[in-house]
């Protein structure tokens, strides 16, 4: 049962494919838009967790320790959330001036409109 100290990946793994899974098989906009969220938690899961060191202390100096944890990953991930809010921010306007326009938000309801015209 060695595998089951991988908890933490295994869940990266199902949220990814979960992620994935909403993008590809939903037409709706805005469930599409959730599973991007999804997917990118999973990413944000995945660099916290190559990130821990065992044994590993704040990278702060003090006499006799030797294993600092880097603090690099954690910096880039408040970055990446910070991105994803705005992404998702801007993701939801379109979605509403595409509604505006169309009157639906299914994909296939605004591909059908636009063979049309």
């Amino acid at each position: 049962m060695e595998w089951i100290g991988f908890y933490n990946y295994w869940v990266v793994v199902v949220l990814m494919m979960v992620g994935f899974y909403i993008v590809i098989a939903q037409g709706n906009l805005i469930k599409k838009i959730v599973g991007l969220n999804i997917f990118q938690t999973s990413v944000f899961i995945f660099f916290i967790s190559l990130a821990k060191l065992d044994g590993g202390t704040a990278p702060i100096y003090v006499e006799g320790v030797s294993d600092y944890s880097n603090p690099l990953p954690h910096v880039l991930i408040l970055t990446a959330i910070v991105v994803g809010v705005a992404l998702t921010a801007v993701g939801l306007a379109l979605v509403v001036r595409i509604h505006e326009l169309y009157g639906t938000i299914e994909e296939d309801e605004i591909h059908a409109q636009d063979e049309a015209q």
